[in-house]
């Protein structure tokens, strides 16, 4: 039908699968597996060149390092592998002796081995047992190195070399097996924050609902006592019953109105959308400050009634809107130069006044009126709480564990890598030269490239891919190539410093295009410096490695960051959905109950003085109609969410014969699945609500029948729609969002079906909604 509203959705949980984690597990292992294999192959490939080393002791040393590093790739690597076990700490006593005995036959040159069972000690162990076993590990390498090397500067640099990389096992390792915890903690973190949910809600229920149904429950039993003895009194007490439950009907639509967040940026989006339409130049200045949920739906309302205000004034030409934080308030002010009418209207006023008041509830205050210099002023002021609500404590305190504790560990062991790794480039320039003056230039670099790197790019929270950063990428390389010219034969730097950053920085094929060329260059420079073909060999994997062991680290922090900050998104869309249905139920749940109440209390007022029986019997059904009620806000609290589309059809049935409706009922439908019946009789619910809240009807349908692969359920009136009689071309006149109709849709939009609401060439309003089983 043209004439009709349709709302459709794809079912949920098809689309928004971060493929990140995956992705980066992938990757992150490609880049260990390089950089670990690497390390041992410098090794193996010193013992097999070496002078009179035979085929039994070159397969002696493949012996040694085949073993341990199959333990660290196939064990310690693997992120899913627990490492609190005690199968753990034998791997890694089996992996610690295979490295520390190859010394007996081979010397130093296996020495990598050592690194990598320290590296996994910090992994297996807590901190203090961890950092001693590390300490423990590298002074017996060290030992060795020492003990073995030709000179002292060969055993200092292979020595800061061998903490290099131990450090460096230890944080590739532990943080792509972050990547994975984070990722699977995210479902835990947001179950948590909806439990805290749930116990607000359980909470406002109780104190706006509990109550006023047991006074209603209490009052009615009162009555029923009433009718044999005192009508006068029975009738008073009636009328306390219907007053309770239309004030209880409008608590619950106000609340389940305040659950619903509002966004201040949609807002201001909006309010700049509709007064640009309406020629006024627009400035919006919004100070991000984070507020609690509450705080940010206040200032939200309060926008979207100043700019409704707004444009109520006529000469707009000019409209400032400002948010502000100082001193621990926040400040939102609209300016404009508008002329006011004559008369205010009273829906204006009224609805200024009803701001007004939700602001000094929460401690605020709220002024509007014209300024000194002669323009429209509203100001809105309100205390930022110190304390931050339950739920958005928990997500705060889940989402910040990894930046309080982990970020720590991981910031100050970062930094000692890169020190570390400028220490090992310095030790290089004491064996290469002896010059004050050129080791002077080369300490200076080394530590103006180190500064740049910790400061700028090894930072998380900046933002890689921009000018700045393409700027800084030059100017690491202008620090890493210009010393060349000065030094020539003994220059020392960090290439794999701009390797490592340009796959950072530059888009992928530029990333990769660049490191190939720097390694490309450094080999080339050393050969022309006399370098044999085994030394260009050891260079060019030198450079691939520590190239890809600082892209890797930066990387890896930045994805666990991006992760923590994901995972507490994550719950916040998981709470706010909790939100919504919390204000959907309540306000379909119990609608409906509350809107019966009150209109058998009427009806039984009316016709006590005819029919004591039959008022006796409503009395006997409004008293039903509130245990369900208690039943009702218990299921919402609990989240238990069945519903009998049996009981809610034979329930309709009753309100809308007291309401001196015509029904005509057509249940046919096999057993459905529970989510299907429930979201069918919360529709069925809201339906026949709207039909009492909106309509004057004769005659009513309502028909739940097969259809195909489907279930479908139609509500059908004769009523006006709205006070005007209907026509057939008019479609039916929606609410505002967070109305009934809304409501249903979402649901049914959740199951994947439709649901249409219009008026059909015959003058009926039809409401029909069709879910797939």
């Amino acid at each position: 039908m043209p004439d009709q509203l349709a709302v459709t959705a794809e079912p949920l949980g098809t689309a928004g699968v971060d493929r990140r984690p995956r992705r980066a597990l992938f990757l992150a292992a490609l880049i260990i597996t390089v950089v670990f294999v690497n390390s041992c192959l410098f090794g193996l490939l010193a013992v097999l060149f070496r002078p009179g080393v035979d085929f039994w002791q070159g397969l002696l040393a493949v012996l040694y390092v085949g073993p341990v590093l199959a333990i660290q790739l196939l064990y310690f690597s693997r992120p899913a592998v627990r490492l609190d076990t005690r199968l753990a700490k034998v791997m890694l006593a089996v992996q610690a002796c295979l490295a520390f005995l190859s010394t007996l036959h081979f010397d130093a040159a296996l020495s990598s081995l050592t690194t990598l069972a320290a590296g996994s000690a910090l992994l297996l162990f807590r901190p203090r047992t961890g950092w001693t076993v590390f300490t423990v590990f590298m002074a017996g390498t060290i030992w060795i190195l020492w003990t073995y090397d030709e000179t002292w500067l060969g055993a200092v640099f292979d020595s800061v070399t061998a903490v290099l990389y131990a450090l460096v096992v230890y944080l590739l390792t532990w943080l792509a097996r972050l990547v994975t915890e984070l990722h699977q903690a995210r479902t835990e973190l947001a179950r948590r924050a909806v439990a805290e949910q749930r116990l607000a809600f359980a909470r406002d229920l109780h104190d706006l609902l509990g109550l006023s149904l047991s006074a209603i429950a209490l009052k009615g039993e009162l009555v029923h006592r009433l009718l044999r003895k005192s009508l006068t009194r029975a009738r008073e007490e009636l009328a306390e019953i219907t007053g309770i439950a239309q004030r209880t009907l409008s608590d619950v639509r106000s609340v389940a109105r305040g659950y619903r967040e509002l966004s201040l940026d949609k807002e201001s989006r909006t309010a700049v959308s509709l007064l640009s339409a309406s020629n006024v130049a627009v400035r919006v200045d919004l100070e991000q400050v984070e507020l609690p949920v509450k705080l940010r739906t206040l200032l939200a309302k309060v926008l979207r009634e100043g700019v409704t205000n707004v444009l109520r004034y006529t000469g707009v030409e000019h409209c400032e809107i400002t948010v502000r934080e100082n001193g621990g308030r926040v400040a939102l002010e609209i300016v404009h130069d508008g002329t006011a009418h004559d008369d205010v209207p009273e829906e204006t006023a009224e609805s200024l006044r009803e701001v007004t008041e939700e602001v000094a509830g929460h401690g605020g205050k709220l002024s509007a009126g014209p300024d000194p210099a002669g323009r429209w002023r509203l100001h809105a002021e309100l205390p930022v709480p110190e304390q931050a609500e339950p739920t958005e404590t928990a997500l705060a305190e889940a989402s910040g564990h990894w930046s309080r504790i982990d970020a720590r560990n991981v910031q100050w062991t970062m930094t000692v890598v890169f020190i570390v790794f400028s220490l090992s480039a310095m030790a290089r320039a004491f064996m290469l030269t002896d010059d004050g003056w050129s080791l002077a230039l080369i300490a200076g670099y080394l530590t103006a490239l180190t500064t740049l790197q910790l400061s700028y790019f090894a930072r998380p929270n900046v933002r890689l891919r921009s000018r700045q950063s393409y700027a800084l990428l030059f100017v690491q390389a202008c620090l890493i190539f210009l010393p060349l010219i000065p030094l020539g034969s003994a220059w020392v730097s960090l290439p794999s410093l701009f390797a490592g950053t340009a796959l950072l920085v530059l888009p992928p094929l530029a990333g990769w295009t660049a490191f190939a060329v720097t390694a490309a260059g450094v080999v080339a420079i050393r050969i022309a410096y006399g370098t044999d073909f085994l030394g260009g060999f050891y260079t060019f994997a030198s450079i691939l490695n520590t190239g890809l062991m600082v892209f890797g680290l930066i990387w890896l922090i930045r994805l666990v960051t991006e992760l923590g900050e994901t995972r507490k998104r994550l719950a916040e869309v998981a709470v706010a959905e909790e939100r919504l249905r919390f204000a959907r139920d309540l306000h379909d749940l119990l609608g409906m109950s509350l809107s019966a109440i009150a209109l058998k209390s009427e009806l039984t007022s009316r016709i006590m003085d005819i029919d004591t029986d039959r008022a006796s019997d409503e009395l006997l059904e409004i008293l039903g109609l509130t245990r369900q009620a208690l039943s009702d806000v218990r299921s919402v609290a609990s989240g238990y969410r069945e519903l009998s589309l049996d009981q809610e059809s034979r329930s309709a049935q009753a309100v809308l014969v007291a309401a001196d409706v015509q029904v005509r009922l057509e249940i046919e439908h096999d057993d459905l699945p529970t989510t299907v019946r429930t979201v069918l009789a919360v529709v069925l619910r809201e339906g026949v609500t709207n039909v009492l809240r909106h309509s004057k009807v004769e005659r009513c349908e309502i028909a739940v029948r097969r259809t195909g692969d489907g279930v479908a359920l139609d509500i059908v009136n004769d009523g006006v729609v709205n006070g005007r009689p209907p026509k057939p071309e008019q479609p039916v006149r929606v609410e505002a969002p967070g109305s009934g109709i809304t409501n249903m849709s979402d649901r049914v939009a959740g199951l994947g079906g439709e649901l249409t609401a219009g008026v059909e060439p015959d003058g009926r309003f039809r409401l029909r909604a069709v879910v797939p089983v």
